[in-house]
């Protein structure tokens, strides 16, 4: 928000303090030619206003991005923020051929009904019976992947293998999607496998307004049996900013009409649907809990019934690292019984995991069902999850470390240049603010501070910021931004990828203020808020 005139107020200000010629140390003479060689560069970008506006809305690597040579000169920072966007999706586009989008899931159906449902007088003999059989009685696994071919025009290659008590068999598809525009695509699908004869599909999604959607996806399945025709199709249309309702049609081997009303807010996703088809009709309703805690833990429940009986369903997700969301869910249902779902799911990855206890419904396998995986899950996560995220953050900020080593040892031998460089001029300052009772700074710290005593251990990481915060301050005022204030003169960041802040004890009018502000967080001193109490 700086005008041309504070800009240049500024850039004077500096240019006084480094230039050269004010200082007859070799040493610091060299320094100072370092530092206002620095200066120089940055009136340089923020004097033009192209320059000015790519480094305002892109930082440094807008400035160093390919393609800016032969853009016309802009006049406003939206028409440079246009031309940014261009040369991103341009260099996006050469990327479309190095680039991916693998999907897969891996399901495996244990069946665990030995533990509840034991016939111990028949097999009392039996050699090995006195434990449970705990069985793998199904697995399935599907994995896709896509390949953009141009930028219109993605190719998706899928495939999927199951096995059922002994029994299995898989499919292979290949699907070709065409953007026809920004209303709509097509897509084409052909897919065999040894189960079901060839298959030939046509999916087609068209925006009818700005707040309507339609898809229809009509499929044609070769078999033994004869030619298998299908039909759905979804109209969608957006009730209001965060409810969507949707009508689905289904025509073929289960045909079937349905209508759900979805509502997805910030802290809730409820979702209330009936259908009416053969050999299936029901009706649903689901309601999430979404927290907002930093692991993002979602609570749900649901209840669904129709001609095949009722099931109750209730369960959470939680998420256990970066890229990694682990969730269990237990059904109980008549006739289904009792069974335990859990679900993790690692970047496009998913792993499922149901495990059937009960055909009937016994309180002891609901007991177990829901205890047993909240007791494995807290003594897991206090016992590895925890330590390894800490191990896996302190590693990452080492490598970090590493990394910008030399380039923080820059700053460092920088910073300290500066306030060499700073001191004749903090001295005059000092006197000015000191004969008119003025904004004098006692003692300053940048860095990371250590208040809370579970952090005792750890290493109290700040730097003294005395000199160049005093330098910074002008007619008893000092102003700092929201931006990091290791960007200062006379400051560097003393401890990388950390949480910092900066802790002021200042004098005004005679009197002792202190502040305490985060590294990113505006200050404006003097402030009376900030004032010690002497009774204190």
């Amino acid at each position: 928000q700086a005008s041309q005139e504070e800009l240049k107020a500024a850039y004077r200000r500096l240019c006084m303090l480094y230039h050269p010629d004010k200082h007859r140390d070799p040493e610091l003479k060299t320094q100072a030619e370092r530092l206002f060689n620095l200066v120089h560069q940055a009136y340089e970008v923020l004097s033009d206003p192209q320059t000015r506006a790519i480094y305002d809305i892109y930082g440094r690597r807008g400035l160093e991005m390919e393609g800016w040579e032969v853009v016309e000169r802009k006049r406003t920072a939206a028409e440079i923020r246009e031309e940014f966007e261009r040369l991103q999706r341009e260099r996006e586009e050469r990327r479309l051929q190095q680039r991916t989008n693998p999907k897969g899931t891996i399901s495996v159906g244990i069946d665990a009904t030995d533990l509840f449902d034991r016939y111990d007088e028949e097999y009392e003999d039996v050699p090995g019976s006195s434990f449970p059989q705990i069985e793998i009685n199904k697995m399935h696994i599907s994995q896709s992947i896509e390949a953009p071919l141009t930028a219109t025009d993605t190719a998706i290659l899928s495939g999927n293998l199951s096995t059922q008590n002994g029994n299995g068999g898989g499919s292979i598809n290949l699907a070709l999607r065409r953007v026809t525009s920004a209303k709509g695509w097509g897509e084409l699908e052909f897919g065999a496998g040894d189960l079901h004869g060839p298959l030939f599909g046509m999916k087609i999604f068209r925006n009818l307004t700005p707040r309507c959607f339609i898809t229809t996806n009509c499929a044609l399945q070769f078999s033994s049996r004869g030619v298998r025709p299908g039909l759905t199709t979804v109209l969608a249309r957006n009730l209001d900013k965060n409810t969507m309702g949707y009508l689905q049609w289904r025509w073929g081997l289960q045909s079937a009409m349905n209508t759900s009303i979805v509502r997805d807010t910030k802290t809730s996703h409820f979702t209330v649907a009936l259908q009416l088809g053969i050999p299936h009709s029901f009706m649903m309703v689901s309601y999430q809990h979404k927290f907002q805690d930093e692991d993002q833990t979602r609570v749900k429940g649901s209840v669904k019934a129709g001609f095949f009986g009722t099931i109750v369903e209730y369960g959470a997700e939680r998420k256990i690292s970066r890229h990694s969301v682990l969730g269990a869910t237990v059904s109980v249902g008549v006739p289904q019984g009792v069974s335990l779902k859990i679900k993790l799911n690692r970047a496009s990855q998913t792993y499922f995991f149901p495990v059937h206890l009960t055909d009937q419904l016994l309180p002891s396998a609901v007991f177990y069902a829901t205890v047993g995986p909240l007791v494995v899950y807290f003594a897991m996560h206090r016992l590895v999850i925890k330590p390894y995220l800490r191990a896996q953050k302190e590693r990452e900020l080492e490598k970090q470390r590493e990394s910008t080593a030399s380039d923080i040892l820059q700053k460092k031998q920088e910073a300290e240049a500066a306030v060499r460089l700073m001191q004749e001029s903090v001295r005059r300052i000092i006197e000015a603010e000191e004969a008119r009772m003025g904004l004098i700074i006692v003692n300053a710290w940048y860095g990371k501070f250590v208040n809370d005593n579970s952090r005792k251990n750890e290493k109290v990481k700040v730097i003294d910021v005395t000199v160049p915060l005093q330098c910074l301050v002008k007619d008893s005022k000092l102003i700092l931004t929201e931006a990091s204030k290791a960007g200062l003169p006379g400051f560097y960041d003393p401890c990388v990828g950390e949480e910092k802040s900066l802790k002021v004890l200042y004098q005004f009018r005679g009197v002792l203020h202190q502040v305490m502000s985060a590294d990113n967080e505006a200050l404006r001193i003097p402030k009376q808020s900030h004032r010690i109490d002497a009774d204190g």
